[in-house]
């Protein structure tokens, strides 16, 4: 059965990322997980101004908070794939399968410990050694496109 790898925000914080995500979300046929609290209003006009017209074609779900995700993942059994700064995984040495959950970080400042010790799999971009991060709707397209490719 192929339940499609879907893709989380942790309490974003900046709602021109997240529209970005929802567009690329809604053009790869990707569901994608708000949990909040998101750093911008969350109504449905703030998403519409962010997502474009892409917000019609999202699969949103929105979680109230991190537990109401965790509860909501374990019922549906997704493993949880965190793009983190802190891994020592590269994203492209790591073996994708369907149904797993991609979760990022807040732009501004990733995600706290218990978050990161939920997940079963921790996986990083590779950057040059001064850099701090690349911008998170360009890493959830890189790592998008990889899980994609290995997936088919």
């Amino acid at each position: 059965m192929n339940r499609r790898f879907r893709i989380a925000l942790y309490q974003p914080d900046i709602a021109g990322n997240t529209g970005t995500i929802l567009r690329l979300a809604a053009c790869l046929g990707l569901g994608v997980d708000i949990i909040e609290p998101a750093g911008f209003p969350l109504s449905d006009k703030a998403l519409k101004r962010a997502g474009m017209d892409y917000l019609e074609m999202a699969a949103l779900t929105r979680h109230v908070d991190w537990h109401a995700f965790e509860d909501w993942r374990k019922a549906r059994t997704r493993r949880l794939v965190l793009l983190s700064t802190k891994a020592a995984t590269a994203y492209t040495s790591f073996v994708f399968a369907d149904g797993d959950i991609l979760l990022f970080g807040r732009e501004s400042a990733g995600v706290p410990d218990p978050v990161h010790q939920a997940a079963d799999a921790r996986l990083t971009i590779p950057m040059q050694g001064s850099a701090r991060s690349i911008n998170v709707a360009l890493s959830v397209a890189m790592v998008a496109g990889e899980a994609i490719r290995q997936l088919g």
